[in-house]
């Protein structure tokens, strides 16, 4: 049995985000646990969460405790409709949300709420992200904020591999250090790394922005398309096809705004470099065969 992650409430909506995991036995069921607070952190006590199977219709229902927290036992495998409900909030309901042997899910958040996780979190927290603003008050395990789509999220300390892969809008805000990968193949995403960042971070990077405000491993940007990488530090080694290019002002000015938006306090644009493409590798050429 795996613990779901958190439920928020606004008085607009009331949202449910949670993770389910079963272990195997005869019948295979699941336990789904979690807290419910509204946009100032503050238990929602008495919210009344529904489970409800799709094909047979059975319910498991629930009422959140003095502290907003909940448990639903023993959910049997199949696909579920959830739904919270709170005297003066706007219900909120999740369909189709599959349950199976071996399983691991999260119902992915797409309401404007803020959520607020307090410690470490392990794989793909935030992942496909949607309008929520997520923080993080320790570190992430691979994949953290993977796909996103829009909003924000912020970790207060390390990322491991992978952060903000395939990410297609949004800012993602690592106040530590990023391991490996980072940003691979982003698509829109804005990503701030206010550490260091691990090698082949940005490969294969098709749009948006990677700051580092620190140094950054081998291979950055190897395969790279027309992402925008500005790094302060070091840069280990370019990978194939990514090149320094020159800081225009309205380079500065983007770099600028996306500080801004991060909290970088104390910083200047004019301390970063600039890294892209050469735009040698997407259009085949058969004298660069060898960079492949």
């Amino acid at each position: 049995m795996v613990r779901s992650s958190f439920a928020h409430a606004t008085r607009a909506l009331l949202f449910l985000t949670a993770c389910f995991a079963l272990t195997a036995q005869t019948a295979p069921t699941s336990s789904l646990t979690g807290t419910v607070t509204d946009t100032s952190s503050g238990a929602v006590s008495g919210a009344h969460i529904t489970a409800t199977e799709q094909t047979t219709s059975a319910q498991r229902t629930t009422l959140a405790d003095a502290a907003g927290q909940y448990t639903l036992d023993t959910l049997p495998a199949g696909s579920y409709t959830i739904k919270v409900e709170f005297p003066g909030f706007t219900p909120y309901e999740k369909k189709d949300v599959k349950i199976a042997a071996d399983l691991a899910q999260e119902i992915g958040i797409d309401a404007p709420v803020t959520v607020e996780i307090l410690g470490s979190v392990g794989y793909y927290c935030a992942g496909m992200n949607k309008d929520a603003t997520i923080v993080v008050h320790g570190s992430a395990g691979p994949g953290v904020a993977e796909n996103m789509m829009s909003g924000e999220v912020r970790i207060k300390g390390d990322a491991s591999q992978y952060a903000g892969a395939t990410g297609k809008g949004g800012l993602l805000v690592i106040e530590g250090n990023a391991s490996s990968r980072c940003g691979i193949s982003m698509k829109g995403i804005d990503i701030v790394v206010k550490g260091n960042i691990g090698h082949m971070s940005a490969f294969m990077a098709q749009s948006g922005n990677l700051v580092v405000l620190g140094d950054a491993g081998d291979a950055l940007g190897d395969s790279i398309y027309e992402a925008r990488l500005f790094v302060r530090g070091k840069v280990e080694s370019l990978g194939a096809d990514c090149i320094a290019k020159e800081m225009r002002p309205e380079h500065i000015e983007l770099l600028q705004g996306l500080l801004d938006r991060a909290g970088v306090t104390g910083v200047k644009p004019s301390e970063f470099k600039r890294y892209g493409s050469a735009r040698t590798l997407y259009n085949f050429n058969i004298d660069n065969a060898d960079a492949y």
